[in-house]
């Protein structure tokens, strides 16, 4: 019989946090969090429920299939949903070993051991089978679909895979096994590959946490090459809605893009974030955020524009965003002048030595 309960891997992460705080704050059921704790994984995302019965915290790799085998039996859970990711770029760029190791060889355990679990649940239950009740939820991005041109259509869930840098590729490799699993054991899947998040618990080595967090500092705020790039972005807590509309009702097997229907350019994003600055906590010098804005020298391989095109989902499962980017990007803000303890105990240590190394000589 399975319990009300899932397991969220890469649950102290930004967008795993978010899903398991709005997750366990609507009473949704029982929670058992494996995170491995790396250097984007911060307990204190999660301070609000620490005390909570229904959010376990377990620390550990979804590459540990001992672990996962004991979870999985303890538990019973009904759904895993996979956050578990290295996932910035420019990190995959100095190091793709790491990237390699979770995105790829860390989901193929996690799969065998659910696989593992699944036909336990058929042997005891043989209509398990033929009607899944449980779920497995594989959360990916639209960089494995590769660039697009100013006028190319937008991603959709049968666009080919392109991937350019060693991040979007060990993605799309992750996805591949996922869909692997289903077509070829009959795991019960769902993928869904969403654009940029933005939004609270954002770990500052991304575009906009680290530009705001520059800003209130009064150092520079980083672009890339001449700004141009383009993003769809996407508020975490849209997405968090999204993922649980597609465990609740999506199709198995089924891909679904989740995106913000926000196309934007890099330097107009920032000028945004910066205006907003302006007006809550102007500087005290009387100048413009966006004085500060420098240009550094582009990163190699850099995509030039990601799109989502999500009608699957809204014609589907009947969900569309509910914010746009100027009420996201104002949330956004508020959250981080809000919560100046969690921002000076992020900005230490490993994520300051991360900063000062990608950045160093880099102006353009």
């Amino acid at each position: 019989m399975l319990n009300n309960t899932i397991i969220v891997t890469g649950g102290a992460g930004f967008i795993g946090a978010n899903f398991v705080l709005d997750w366990v704050n609507a009473d949704l059921g029982t929670v058992v969090n494996l995170d491995k704790l790396t250097y984007a994984g911060n307990l204190e995302n999660l301070v609000d429920i620490q005390d909570n019965p229904h959010h376990i915290f377990i620390r550990g790799d979804i590459g540990n299939r001992a672990l996962l085998a004991k979870l999985l039996a303890e538990y019973k859970p009904r759904a895993v949903i996979n956050f578990a990711a290295e996932s910035h770029v420019d990190r995959s760029i100095h190091g793709p070993e790491d990237f390699i190791q979770t995105n790829v060889v860390g989901t193929f355990h996690l799969l065998e051991e659910v696989r593992s679990y699944w036909n336990s649940l058929v042997a005891a239950n043989p209509a398990e089978k033929e009607n899944p009740q449980f779920r497995f939820l594989h959360v990916s991005t639209d960089e494995v679909y590769g660039t697009l041109s100013a006028t190319d259509p937008a991603f959709t869930e049968t666009t080919s895979y392109a991937p350019n840098s060693p991040y979007s590729a060990t993605k799309a490799a992750s996805d591949h096994l996922v869909r692997a699993y289903h077509h070829t054991y009959g795991l019960p899947v769902l993928t869904t590959n969403c654009s940029n998040n933005y939004g609270p618990y954002h770990f500052p080595e991304k575009l906009i946490p680290l530009c705001l967090l520059n800003a209130l500092a009064g150092k520079p705020l980083p672009i890339y090459g001449d700004g141009q790039q383009i993003r769809d972005w996407l508020f975490v807590k849209d997405h968090c809605s999204a993922i649980r509309r597609v465990l609740e009702a999506g199709k198995l097997g089924e891909t679904y893009n989740v995106g913000g229907w926000n196309e934007k350019a890099n330097l107009d994003v920032i000028n945004i974030l910066c205006q907003i600055l302006n007006e809550l906590q102007p500087r005290s010098d009387g100048k413009r955020y966006e004085e500060q804005i420098t240009f550094v020298k582009d990163r190699p391989g850099h995509d030039r524009r990601y799109a989502i095109d999500a009608t699957k989902l809204e014609r589907e499962l009947s969900w569309k965003p509910a914010e746009t980017f100027e009420t996201g990007i104002r949330k956004t803000v508020e959250w981080y002048l809000n919560n100046q303890a969690w921002v000076h105990n992020v900005t230490t240590g490993e994520y300051r030595n991360w900063v000062n190394q990608n950045y160093a000589g880099r102006t353009a």
